[in-house]
C-alpha cells in the first residue's frame, strides 16, 4: 500500500490526474473512490463509469473491450497521470474477463502513464503491469468477489487518509466528542 501512496503522491507533485477504473461492483467502488480522492485528498480524479451515456455509446459503437481505452484517449492520458484499477481479478484476455481493463492498461503503458491496482485473486493482468499493486489475498475461494470488493474500500479509505495524500480532516474525525 505504501508504494501505491508514493505513486499517487508523486503524481500529485507532477500535476497528474487519477483515472480510476472498475467493472461491476468495482465500478461503484471507483465512483466512491473518486469522491474521496477529490474531497479528502485534493487529487484530480475521474471514473469513466460515472459517464453512463459515453460508456454505453462506446460499448454499443466500438465494443465492450475498448470502452476505457477510448475514454482515456479522449482524456489525453499521459506520463504524469495514474490509472488506478479496482478489480476482483485484474483482467485477463485469455479468460475473457474484464478485457476492457487490459486494453486500458496497454494504452496506459503505451503513453507511459503510471499504473496502480487494488485487486483480488492473483491480480491478473493488472498485477503483471502495475508500477504498484495491492493484491487482496484470497481468504475463501467461495467468497473472492465480496472480500475483494469490500477490501478495495478499506484500502482506498486508508490511502485517502495516508499522511502523504490526506488534504483535510474527515468529518467525524473533526467533530470533538464534546460536540456529539
Amino acid at each position: 500500500m505504501e508504494k501505491v501512496a508514493d505513486l499517487l503522491a508523486r503524481a500529485r507533485q507532477g500535476g497528474g490526474r487519477r483515472f480510476i477504473l472498475g467493472v461491476g461492483g468495482s465500478a461503484g467502488n471507483a465512483s466512491h473512490a473518486v469522491n474521496d480522492f477529490r474531497k479528502l485528498a485534493g487529487l484530480e480524479s475521474y471514473a469513466p463509469t460515472d459517464n453512463v451515456s459515453e460508456l454505453t455509446a462506446r460499448a454499443n459503437d466500438e465494443g465492450w473491450p475498448t470502452i476505457f481505452e477510448g475514454w482515456l484517449k479522449v482524456s489525453r492520458l499521459g506520463p504524469a497521470d495514474v490509472v488506478l484499477v479496482l478489480s476482483v481479478g485484474g483482467g485477463s484476455v485469455e479468460k475473457n474477463v474484464s478485457p476492457n481493463l487490459v486494453a486500458a492498461l496497454k494504452h496506459a503503458r503505451q503513453v507511459k502513464a503510471k499504473i496502480a491496482g487494488i485487486v483480488g485473486r492473483d491480480g491478473g493482468y493488472t498485477a503483471t503491469v502495475a508500477d504498484a499493486c495491492v493484491i487482496i489475498p484470497t481468504v475463501n475461494p467461495e467468497t473472492v468477489t465480496p472480500h475483494s470488493e469490500a477490501f478495495q474500500a478499506v484500502i482506498w479509505h486508508l490511502l485517502v487518509s495516508h499522511p502523504k495524500l490526506k488534504a483535510c480532516q474527515t468529518k467525524w474525525e473533526s467533530v470533538s466528542k464534546e460536540n456529539s
